[in-house]
């Protein structure tokens, strides 16, 4: 695939401004945190350099939900606060939907970084992109996942992404493959200290919930569940901050 560079990107965003608006599409975001001490540590990776999409930025493991993902077994459900602020805020979200949307999360993170969230077991499963849990024996877990962030991207894009930003510890990993994921999405996959990953080269967006998380934490180091979560969308041709 050829790499686009920011200049042919924004000239599209320019050439779809006359364009019908785009719906946006269901789109998961999984931050893995780990401690050392007193810090904070996330696992980001880098977008490979032929995406046509941000190449060569850091970001989250993640993608677009499949709602075929809601039909997948569970260890254990969303806790009952995050599924609430899941299905909360604009637009309707199902239970199923919200489920998808967290199952989508988990997905991603072994597809881009070869990480399986879980618990170790027997799992069976017809869906091929659920097969790397099934050889692994791990069948995925949502009570650990904490809702932190959500936001929708704004219209006249050639893309857009109604993301979810969620979040779990590397103590949730059932599996970690030393390759990494199957996918390949994902190159220079790190951990680093959230004051350093706010200084990469991140999207803004990125940039914008690593600050509101860093908040959280600092008044709730175990990110339990029930906290703000914060939903940003244009409004109005206005940028808005709400609390879900």
């Amino acid at each position: 695939m050829d790499v686009m560079t920011k200049a042919e990107i924004d000239k599209l965003e320019r050439i779809a401004l006359d364009a019908k608006p785009i719906r946006p599409r269901d789109a998961a975001t999984l931050i893995l945190l780990d401690r050392k001490g007193d810090e904070f540590l996330v696992l980001m990776g880098r977008r490979h350099a032929r995406h046509a999409f941000m190449p060569g930025k850091f970001v989250f493991p993640g993608g677009r939900t499949d709602p075929a993902d809601s039909r997948i077994p569970v260890a254990s459900a969303l806790h009952p606060e995050d599924e609430a602020r899941l299905t909360a805020g604009s637009g309707r979200t199902s239970p199923a939907r919200a489920r998808a949307i967290a199952l989508s999360a988990i997905r991603e993170t072994y597809e881009e970084a070869g990480l399986l969230i879980g618990q170790k077991g027997a799992f069976a499963s017809a869906k091929r992109n659920w097969q790397g849990f099934v050889e692994h024996g791990v069948m995925p877990s949502l009570q650990a996942l904490r809702f932190i962030a959500r936001a929708i991207t704004p219209p006249n894009r050639v893309r857009r992404f109604d993301t979810r930003f969620l979040a779990a510890w590397r103590d949730d990993v059932a599996v970690e493959l030393p390759d990494g994921g199957p996918t390949n999405e994902l190159e220079d996959v790190v951990w680093l200290p959230l004051a350093k990953a706010r200084q990469a080269d991140i999207p803004d967006i990125t940039r914008t919930v690593l600050e509101e998380l860093e908040t959280r934490l600092a008044r709730d180091p175990l990110l339990r569940p029930g906290g703000p979560v914060p939903f940003y969308r244009l409004v109005r041709n206005r940028f808005v901050r709400e609390i879900l």
